[in-house]
């Protein structure tokens, strides 16, 4: 069972997920990203950016993980296995660039049920560690109710 409590809450922040250029150089080629924004240092700088940026499904990298810790705590009750993706947005406020340190705090939104389904709606703000707002995630989570 599914404890509702947790909506409303504020999970505590990540400790701190330091971006590194290889780390977005790898990232953009696993997902086809060609823009020399997210390769070349020289083109970033030049576009009049510190370092390299991150494609925009980046955050994926760092939030997921901490959306995890969620989903299997025996507390909250969610079934993990055949959780489904349902639904992503990501809203920047800047660019994750190389070099970034970053905190995640992931926040529960919502939670319904319907015709056995569970559907959970978790809000990630990411920040800089001085406290810069960076992007907000939301992702919904699908998961059938536990039939035992």
């Amino acid at each position: 069972m599914v404890d509702e409590s947790y909506v409303g809450r504020t999970l505590p922040s990540s400790p701190p997920y330091q971006v590194g250029r290889e780390r977005i150089r790898e990232f953009a080629t696993a997902i086809g990203e060609l823009s020399p924004l997210c390769h070349d240092v020289a083109a970033a700088q030049a576009a009049g950016y510190p370092d390299l940026i991150a494609p925009p499904t980046f955050p994926v990298v760092f939030t997921m993980p901490r959306i995890e810790l969620l989903l299997r705590d025996p507390d909250f009750g969610w079934r993990f296995e055949g959780t489904v993706h349902g639904d992503q947005k990501i809203e920047f406020q800047r660019s994750i660039r190389a070099g970034d340190e970053l905190v995640t705090a992931v926040h529960v939104e919502s939670l319904r049920t319907r015709a056995g389904t569970h559907m959970l709606t978790l809000r990630c703000a990411v920040s800089t560690v001085a406290g810069e707002p960076v992007c907000a995630t939301e992702a919904l989570l699908l998961s059938q109710e536990d039939a035992g």
